[in-house]
């Protein structure tokens, strides 16, 4: 640790956000450029480089994280970045979209704020971008050997970044137009503006990985043509499955999942479309679920124009603090402000002191519609700590247009590979596997949240990772690349 002393006189300080009134005005990214390398030395510094460094439990890639606080205090930013690309092939997705279940295992986090190592993490990444540390690494030699691997979300493309560094011939395919899954049409770009993923494909595809987009596999190619043409094949196509919420008036125009919304919202931003069809401006929005999707639907609505725009969430308000039930180092749920929290607060139809557009502890119970058939409100109700329904609290908030964000179930089955290949799903409706990645289907293997059920992203790259590794075994009989999970582990819900 370069100052001993560092987290005893430096408090924590994080990347200052752009005023909201400058934001929402337009899709970059929230954060004022340039505010955090003047600050994240100091920040590193607090790292205690304990002796039982938690928060490499409570990461999945098993990051580093006190050797490159340490490279990163002492200004070595090309060590640092060599230790971060070693357990993360993009710290430039995770340290602007994870939700950092590393700083809830951070030592220093029991009676302090904890380091802010996210913000560490995407410094590292930018500077390696600007110094010209993360060139391409094409192999040495190539195997002779080739692996499709089917999507190219985060866990897709760490996989094929690890074979194709491995020596393999790799082809992605994308069944969308462009590359990168939900980071690509499923990410604000208020979130993660779209060049940070540009150029890493650029890397990748100088490493020698190729990609074949508008190509959905079971539809415009067969899976078993896929088995024929490759030794292995890695299924990476997510949970892409939405839930559905079967209430009375559901059949009413104006009510759609939030991945109908957000992909033409990016869209937009990609030049596609001049407006989105399902465009927030002026409407009444009323979102339904509590997570980050549906803070990614509140942002996005506010940029758009909304006249009004509401979060549900069924659960109590959480604390500010985390429970006696959640002790270090679980990641609690307590009480966060997003910064899309943040921009709907004038917006907001929600009865709170603070102005917090989500209504906490609402169960809706029907949408309300106008003789045109569309929907013009949402019943709903307040429920206890058991989701029961608190009699004298049902409400109507006006709503012309409702997205729902209640997370996925698994693989989709309409495009027919689960079918094709005759694919084993679990109790859960994900592509079932073994401890070595492989699925009932020889050569085929499957990672990532179409096998591990929704999670976040640092659990897609190191599904990734891991999976990488297990296909280059399955090719050469070899261990030579890094697997920091298994398939037993269960993903840390945030």
């Amino acid at each position: 640790m370069a100052d001993p002393k560092g987290f005893l006189t430096t408090t924590r300080q994080e990347w200052p956000r752009r005023p909201v009134e400058e934001r929402v005005r337009d899709w970059d990214e929230v954060y004022v450029p340039g505010a955090l390398l003047p600050i994240i030395t100091a920040q590193a510094d607090r790292c205690m480089d304990c002796g039982v460094p938690f928060c490499h439990q409570a990461c999945p890639l098993g990051n580093l994280i006190p050797d490159w606080n340490d490279l990163v205090a002492r200004d070595d930013w090309r060590a640092a970045s060599e230790r971060l690309h070693a357990t993360n092939n993009f710290p430039e997705f995770t340290g602007r979209l994870c939700p950092a279940p590393c700083e809830a295992g951070c030592v220093l986090a029991i009676n302090q704020p904890a380091v802010t190592i996210k913000n560490v993490e995407v410094a590292i990444a930018d500077r390696a971008w600007e110094e010209g540390f993360a060139a391409p690494r094409p192999p040495d030699r190539l195997s002779g050997r080739t692996v499709a691997v089917v999507g190219s979300g985060p866990a897709g493309l760490a996989a094929a970044q690890q074979l194709t560094r491995a020596g393999h011939t790799v082809a992605v395919y994308e069944r969308d137009d462009r590359v990168g899954g939900l980071l690509r049409y499923g990410i604000p770009a208020f979130k993660m503006e779209k060049w940070h993923l540009e150029r890493r494909l650029g890397q990748m595809r100088a490493e020698g990985t190729r990609f074949r987009v508008s190509t959905a596999v079971g539809r415009d190619i067969g899976a078993d043509e896929l088995r024929t043409r490759y030794d292995a094949v890695v299924l990476a196509t997510g949970a892409t499955a939405w839930r559905e919420l079967p209430l009375p008036g559901r059949e009413l125009s104006g009510i759609h999942q939030a991945m109908e919304y957000l992909p033409l919202a990016n869209r937009v931003c990609e030049g596609d479309l001049g407006v989105s069809p399902l465009s927030a401006a002026g409407r009444h929005v009323v979102i339904i679920g509590g997570g980050d999707t549906g803070a990614d639907c509140l942002g996005t609505a506010v940029r758009e124009g909304a006249a009004s725009v509401t979060q549900l969430d069924i659960y109590p308000q959480p604390d500010p603090e985390r429970s006696e039930g959640e002790p270090w180092p679980t990641y609690p749920k307590v009480y966060r402000m997003s910064g899309a929290h943040e921009e709907a607060r004038d917006l907001t139809t929600a009865p709170l002191a603070d102005a917090d557009a989500r209504l906490f502890a609402a169960s809706t119970l029907r949408f309300v519609g106008d003789r045109a058939g569309r929907v013009s409100g949402v019943r709903l109700t307040g429920v206890d700590e058991c989701r029961r329904p608190v009699p004298g609290t049902d409400r109507t908030v006006p709503a012309d247009l409702v997205l729902l964000a209640l997370g996925f179930s698994g693989p989709e089955r309409h495009d027919g590979l689960v079918d094709q290949l005759g694919l084993v799903l679990d109790g859960r409706g994900t592509i079932a596997r073994d401890r070595d990645f492989a699925t009932n289907v020889p050569g085929v293997f499957a990672a990532g949240d179409a096998a591990r059920g929704q999670s976040l992203v640092v659990w897609a790259i190191a599904e990734g990772r891991s999976v990488a590794a297990a296909v280059d075994r399955h090719l050469t009989g070899t261990d030579r690349l890094p697997a920091p999970i298994g398939p037993d582990d269960r993903p840390m819900t945030a």
